[in-house]
């Protein structure tokens, strides 16, 4: 699981007394959230926290922004009504043959089975369908979900019905787009407040995927800019999650600046036909300026050590390890267990093929990202690997870098929150590469790019891939037949574009 994004799954952006004006039920309960209910929420609502199919509901609030199921009851989409106020405040629930009885904070609503009449604090209250009771779980109608939190929290709900998203309070996050003055060629989004979105490319099109941020759009769903490469894009709203689609006449990269709440979009750079004296990218042999290149993890275990004399043609890394555990993919199973099983059947699969590959952590230790990045750039590599897995969906992900803006090099001195910056074009080829090697092993697959490190701080082309389950369900990524599927696409991938990359033996 991509753990390392610096999206905000739970967010408390405001400062204590804004709730408190705001909605005095959620103030008084918004810091008494049960272990297991916060371990939920961190699963639940990471970027791939189900399948394309699954319906889901997004919460934007004071407290919190978290996703939930749907259930489809006759035609109507439900949700668990405990399950939407839990992150908000004290909250509990008894069933009484047919009644159904919540308490939150100092606010009661009683539901009967099969009727949509309720009570409300007191007051009578009618939903559009039948209050269904299953398990014990009440569920509630989504379209009834304004009015009913609105009474129940005591302030104002907004719902987007079509998109399945609450907004509760003034959370919305809003948005301008324009070409840059300065350079036409680009389109500059700002941002209210800081964002972090999913961001994946196709040739024409860059698509921003905004799964944990109350994003608003603006009044048209079309925006038109001047420029000639970037002539639009389109904000829609779908299963809880809201996208912008830039389209391009040429590939498009986007960029992060002014601490999350700028994102410029614009022409992606080409990297330049390889020749017999740039097989070797040049760049791979500059200095790295680290933020601190000696830096361990407290407690941790001793790093891997790179031979200076070795040659690798690939470096792979096992994500997670030691006391990062990763996601917990079954009750016996742990992420950090499978990319290191992963990574040693890909070690053994480029060596099958000749070609020479270290694996960073072999074995379960701690290693911080600034730790990995170091010995992956001291071995000079072909390719960089990093390995992540995943319970949700199906297939392969793979991702190549979204880089910060600014970071100058100084000199002979790369800037270390860009320094994949000169490899970016390779690691994209490398990518789709991939993509076709994995795909002719039968794997669905996808291209994305997001600002995941240490891709940021590799210097050589550099890609994560993160493994998904099969049809079988979680147990097939521990299983043999398909972990040497996946590695064969792999290594078949990469070596079709092998003459690209250049470096290893």
């Amino acid at each position: 699981m991509l753990r390392k994004f610096s999206r905000r799954t739970l967010t408390f952006p405001l400062t204590p007394s804004r709730p408190g004006r705001l909605f005095p039920q959620l103030a008084s309960g918004c810091a008494r959230w049960s272990t297991r209910l916060l371990l939920v929420l961190l699963a639940g609502s990471l970027l791939f926290s189900a399948s394309g199919d699954q319906k889901r509901i997004t919460v934007y609030s004071v407290v919190a922004n978290y996703s939930l199921p749907v259930t489809e009851i006759g035609g109507r989409d439900y949700v668990g009504l405990l399950e939407v106020l839990e992150p908000l405040g004290s909250v509990s629930a008894t069933s009484n043959g047919t009644l159904w009885t919540l308490r939150y904070n100092n606010s009661e609503a009683e539901f009967t089975a099969d009727s949509p009449h309720a009570s409300v604090r007191g007051g009578a209250l009618d939903l559009p369908a039948s209050f269904q009771l299953q398990g014990g779980r009440g569920l509630v109608p989504v379209e009834s979900l304004a009015q009913l939190l609105s009474r129940i929290l005591g302030g104002p709900v907004a719902l987007h019905l079509a998109s399945r998203r609450v907004f509760i309070g003034s959370v919305a996050v809003h948005f301008t787009a324009s070409a840059a003055r300065t350079n036409r060629s680009t389109v500059v989004f700002n941002f209210s407040s800081p964002v972090n979105p999913m961001i994946a490319t196709e040739p024409g099109k860059l698509q921003m995927t905004f799964t944990h941020e109350p994003l608003m759009g603006p009044s048209s769903s079309t925006l038109t800019f001047e420029s000639k490469e970037i002539p639009s894009a389109t904000y829609v709203e779908e299963n809880g999650a809201a996208e912008i689609t830039v389209s391009g006449r040429v590939p498009l990269l986007a960029s992060f600046s002014n601490d999350g709440r700028t994102i410029t979009v614009g022409p992606a750079p080409q990297a330049p036909p390889p020749t017999a004296a740039s097989k070797t990218p040049a760049p791979a042999q500059a200095a790295v300026v680290t933020p601190n290149p000696r830096a361990q993890t407290p407690g941790a275990a001793a790093p891997a050590q790179v031979s200076a004399t070795a040659s690798y043609f690939a470096v792979i890394d096992a994500s997670h390890g030691g006391r990062d555990p990763g996601e917990t993919l079954a009750s016996n199973l742990a992420e950090k267990d499978v990319t290191l099983a992963f990574a040693r059947r890909l070690r053994q699969e480029f060596e099958a093929r000749g070609l020479h590959a270290l694996v960073l952590r072999d074995g379960d230790i701690d290693l911080s990202v600034d730790q990995r990045a170091n010995l992956a750039n001291v071995a000079h590599p072909a390719i960089y690997l990093c390995i992540h897995a995943s319970s949700m969906g199906h297939g392969v992900r793979l991702y190549t870098a979204v880089l910060p803006a600014g970071g100058d090099d100084n000199g002979p001195f790369r800037n270390w929150s860009t320094a994949q910056s000169t490899f970016l074009p390779l690691s994209q080829q490398a990518a789709a590469a991939l993509q076709n090697g994995l795909q002719s092993q039968g794997f669905a697959v996808r291209l994305l790019m997001a600002p995941l490190r240490p891709l940021n701080n590799i210097v050589a082309p550099a890609v994560a891939v993160e493994l998904a389950p099969a049809e079988g369900g979680v147990n097939s990524l521990t299983s043999p037949e398909y972990q040497a599927q996946a590695a064969a696409g792999v290594v078949s991938g990469i070596l079709a574009v092998r003459d690209k990359l250049g470096g290893g033996p």
